[in-house]
C-alpha cells in the first residue's frame, strides 16, 4: 500500500510541477518539457480506475496530446534552425506561430480539435475530470499569453467563434454532467482565446474565474455523487441546500447576471467593442445563449421535474456516510457573489 501511495504522490507532484515549469521558463525547450511532464503524468491518473472506458480515454488523451506535442516540438526546432535561439522573437517566421497555435489549440480542446474533450472527461472519475479541465489548461494558455503580443493571425478569432458555437451546440442534447461541463469548457476556452488578441491579462482573469466556477461544480458533483441529470434530481432528499446552490453555480457558469460568471463575459464584450470587433462581440454574446439554454434545461429537469419519492427516502441522508469538502462554502460564495468587485477589476485591466 505504501509504495502505491508514494507512486501516486510522485505522479501528482509531477502534474503540478509541469505547468509551473512552463510558466516560469522563457526557454522554449524547457517550456515544452513542462508540458510533457504534465501530459505523461496525467495518463496514470486516467487509468486509476482500470476498465475499458478508462483505457479508451487514456488512449485518446495520449494520442491527441502527443500529436500536439510533436507539432510544438517541430515549431521549436524550426525556430532554432532559422534563428539559432530558443526563444520566440519578432523575427520568428509566421508559419512557426501557426504551428504553435495549432498545437495549443489541440491541447486546449479548441474547435475544430475539440472532439477528445467530452469523450475523455466522460470516461474518468469526477475529480480526475476536474484536473483535466482546469489545471491542464493553465500551461497552454500561458504559452498563448506569451505569444499573443507577437502575432495576430485570423486563426484565433475563427477558432474562438467555432469553440463558443460548438461548445454550446454540443451540450444541448447531453444528459451527463461531465459531458455538459466538458462542452462548457470548450466554450469558455473560446472566450479566453478571443480576448487574448486584445487584452491577454483579461484572458488570465477569465481563466481564474472559470477554474473557480468549474471547481465549485465538480466538488458539488463529488459530494452529491451525481453524474447525470436524473441522479441530480434525486439529491433533493439527500442534501437539498447543496443541490440548490449547485443550480446557482450552473447559472453562474452560463454567465447570467448578477452572478460571478457574468463578469468575464461582460468585460470581454466591452473590450471587443472598444477594439472595433462589434460583430464578433455580438456573435459571441448570441452564441453564449446556447450555453445558458442547456444550463437552464438542466436546472428545469433537476428541480421542476423532481422524481416521485416515498417517505423513507426522506431519511436517506441518515443512512449514508456523507462526503464533505472544507473549501465548499467559500467556493460557493465567491462563485455567486463576486460581481461587486467588478469596478476594481475593470480599473486593473
Amino acid at each position: 500500500m505504501l509504495p502505491v501511495l508514494m507512486i501516486y504522490t510522485i505522479i501528482l507532484i509531477t502534474i503540478f510541477l509541469g505547468p509551473i515549469i512552463t510558466i516560469t521558463s522563457t526557454h522554449l525547450l524547457i517550456m515544452w518539457t513542462g508540458l510533457e511532464m504534465s501530459t505523461l503524468a496525467m495518463i496514470p491518473i486516467l487509468l486509476k480506475t482500470f476498465n475499458p472506458r478508462a483505457i479508451e480515454a487514456a488512449a485518446k488523451y495520449f494520442l491527441t496530446q502527443s500529436t500536439a506535442s510533436m507539432i510544438l516540438l517541430l515549431a521549436i526546432t524550426l525556430n532554432y534552425h532559422n534563428l539559432g535561439i530558443w526563444q520566440l522573437t519578432p523575427n520568428t517566421q509566421q508559419y512557426i506561430y501557426y504551428l504553435i497555435l495549432i498545437a495549443l489549440m489541440i491541447k486546449l480542446g479548441l474547435a475544430p480539435f475539440h472532439f477528445w474533450v467530452p469523450e475523455v472527461t466522460q470516461a474518468i472519475p469526477i475529480l480526475n475530470g476536474l484536473l483535466l479541465l482546469t489545471w491542464q489548461k493553465i500551461a497552454p494558455l500561458i504559452i498563448l499569453y506569451n505569444i499573443s503580443y507577437m502575432t495576430n493571425p485570423a486563426i484565433i478569432p475563427i477558432s474562438a467563434t467555432l469553440s463558443i458555437l460548438l461548445g454550446g451546440w454540443g451540450g444541448l442534447n447531453q444528459t451527463q454532467m461531465r459531458k455538459i461541463l466538458a462542452y462548457s469548457s470548450i466554450a469558455h476556452m473560446g472566450w479566453m482565446v478571443a480576448i487574448s488578441m486584445f487584452n491577454p491579462m483579461m484572458m488570465i482573469l477569465n481563466l481564474l474565474i472559470y477554474i473557480l466556477l468549474t471547481t465549485s461544480m465538480f466538488f458539488t458533483m463529488h459530494i452529491l455523487s451525481t453524474t447525470s441529470i436524473i441522479m441530480l434530481s434525486k439529491t433533493w432528499n439527500k442534501l437539498p441546500l447543496l443541490t440548490s446552490t449547485s443550480l446557482v453555480i450552473l447559472l453562474s457558469l452560463g454567465g447570467l447576471p448578477p452572478l460571478t460568471g457574468f463578469l468575464p463575459k461582460w468585460m470581454i464584450i466591452v473590450e471587443l467593442t472598444k477594439n472595433n470587433s462589434i460583430f464578433m462581440a455580438l456573435s459571441m454574446a448570441l452564441m453564449a445563449l446556447l450555453n445558458l439554454f442547456f444550463y437552464m434545461r438542466l436546472i428545469y429537469a433537476s428541480s421542476m421535474t423532481v422524481l416521485p419519492s416515498n417517505n423513507n427516502s426522506k431519511f436517506y441522508t441518515h443512512q449514508n456516510k456523507q462526503k464533505y469538502l472544507f473549501l465548499m462554502a467559500p467556493l460557493i460564495i465567491v462563485s455567486s457573489t463576486a460581481l461587486p468587485i467588478s469596478p476594481l477589476l475593470i480599473n486593473l485591466y
